[in-house]
């Protein structure tokens, strides 16, 4: 018995480290706040009836009715549930779709190091970080998790095959859009790991094209009024810089804030996080090389691109490698695989690697909590400025050129939420409406701002004005 237990520990260690971590995970996630698109997207606090079509068809720039469900539960209690609701959410499903990379390994038959390494280094690599810490990420990692039982239930040979699968992709694209594309992920990855033979695969992705014809289609007919951000908009020097991106922040391991971020630069530390992964990037992703040559190789980086295809062709951050990251996985441990009997020196430059990204993911955890303290602390001052509530405010934000990375290190006006930090703050007591506009940074632009907020105070147009420059908030009455 004892001898059993031993064995089970041993095949399932990954698994039994994760059970420990996720609670600590959670822990240290929690305080941070939100930021940036927190503030405006639909899983945000909303009060209205729950019977209405934004929480069931195409709302705003997208058809997410999980995510306006789960604004709609935070509006019953904000200060309870928003954002520590949306924390629980994000870290359960991580740990939902890393338990579902271990049985996604099994299922392609790699060896227990392999499976045990890679289902470890998907939970904890810095990559997932910004989805992890995000608050509006839920629909990642839901739409990852519900596109990884679609690929379990289309290899399955079952009686309903081609009716649960379908389903299963049509929920992952409630999540979010790049669930949709496990309509053409699951043939191929199928076909490359023989699980399918060529004439399927061919067959089911014209299947997989008619259920996203089919979603298309039910998109068209919904009522929407669809205005395209210029962000959004494709172009091919943007795809170029958008593949390089996710292919440096989804294998080459460093701390990012460190390299990239202005004003946290620090080239010696950033080089001595990247000094002790590189020795597991060598061994897997180098060492052998020829392995992606291999069909399964090949097929599986087709995968990952078609999975962020959506976010490589419109926009892209760091909090979007998630939807790549279980092919990322599946490369990874076809690599470790093939040591074979020969993994000591995958562990010990695998352990490197776990050192480095536990001190990797507390600085950008420490990061995040940072850059919503700010956005808070100028809700306040706001409020205590303001005095008395207020039912209309306009926020004149001066343009602010402060360097920003991803969700870690945001903008201080975006931390503040153009004004609806303060809203949260007083419990959505007050102010009841803020609009915000931006305007140039010049050598004027305090005494173009108090101008403007003049003009709009002597016009009764708004009951405050606040401006802010940086992290500084003056308000006008």
């Amino acid at each position: 018995m004892q001898n059993s237990h031993h064995k089970l520990i041993k095949e399932h260690c990954s698994i039994f480290i994760i059970a420990t971590l996720a609670p600590l995970l959670l822990y240290v996630v929690w305080p941070i706040l939100p930021t940036h698109d927190d503030w405006v997207g639909t899983t945000t606090p909303d009060f209205s009836p729950f019977f209405s079509k934004e929480h069931f068809f195409f709302y705003g720039y997208h058809w997410r009715p999980f995510d306006t469900w789960i604004g709609y539960l935070a509006g019953r209690n904000p200060q309870l549930l928003f954002p520590s609701m949306h924390h629980t959410l994000v870290v359960i499903g991580h740990l939902l779709c890393t338990l579902a990379i271990f049985r996604l390994l099994g299922v392609l038959h790699f060896n227990r190091v392999a499976q045990n390494v890679t289902t470890l280094f998907f939970f904890m690599l810095p990559a997932t970080m910004a989805t992890v810490t995000a608050i509006d990420s839920q629909n990642q990692v839901y739409a990852l998790l519900t596109g990884l039982i679609s690929f379990f239930v289309y290899i399955r040979k079952g009686k309903y095959k081609y009716v649960v699968w379908p389903i299963m992709i049509f929920l992952a694209t409630l999540f979010k859009e790049n669930g949709l594309m496990w309509a053409l992920i699951c043939p191929i990855l199928a076909y490359c790991f023989d699980f399918i033979d060529r004439k399927t695969m061919r067959k089911d992705l014209i299947v997989g094209i008619g259920i996203m014809m089919t979603y298309a289609l039910v998109i068209a007919i919904q009522p929407k009024d669809i205005i395209i951000h210029p962000e959004y908009e494709p172009g091919l020097l943007k795809i170029v810089k958008n593949v390089i991106k996710f292919l440096f922040s989804s294998f080459v391991t460093v701390d990012y804030i460190y390299l990239l971020h202005q004003p946290n630069r620090n080239i010696l530390l950033a080089l001595g996080s990247l000094l002790f992964t590189l020795p597991f990037f060598y061994i897997v992703y180098l060492r052998h090389w020829r392995l992606f040559l291999h069909k399964q190789m090949t097929a599986t980086a087709l995968c990952m691109l078609i999975a962020v295809g959506p976010h490589l062709l419109t926009t892209f951050s760091m909090m979007h490698t998630y939807a790549g990251l279980a092919f990322v996985a599946v490369m990874t441990a076809y690599s470790i695989d093939a040591y074979k009997g020969n993994t000591k020196p995958v562990i010990l430059c695998f352990s490197l690697f776990l050192l480095a990204t536990l001190a990797i993911n507390t600085h950008l955890i420490d990061a995040s909590i940072d850059s919503g303290r700010v956005g808070k602390r100028m809700a306040h001052e706001a409020i205590q400025k303001t005095g008395k509530p207020v039912n209309n405010v306009y926020v004149i934000i001066i343009e602010d050129n402060y360097p920003k990375l991803s969700s870690f290190c945001v903008i201080p006006n975006e931390a503040f939420g153009w004004g609806l930090a303060a809203q949260y703050e007083t419990n959505y007591q007050w102010p009841k409406t803020v609009k915000d506009t931006t305007i140039t940074n010049t050598e004027n632009a305090i005494v173009q701002a108090e101008n403007i907020a003049k003009e709009y105070i002597s016009k009764k147009m708004y009951d405050a004005v606040w401006v802010v420059s940086h992290d500084q908030v003056e308000i006008i009455k």
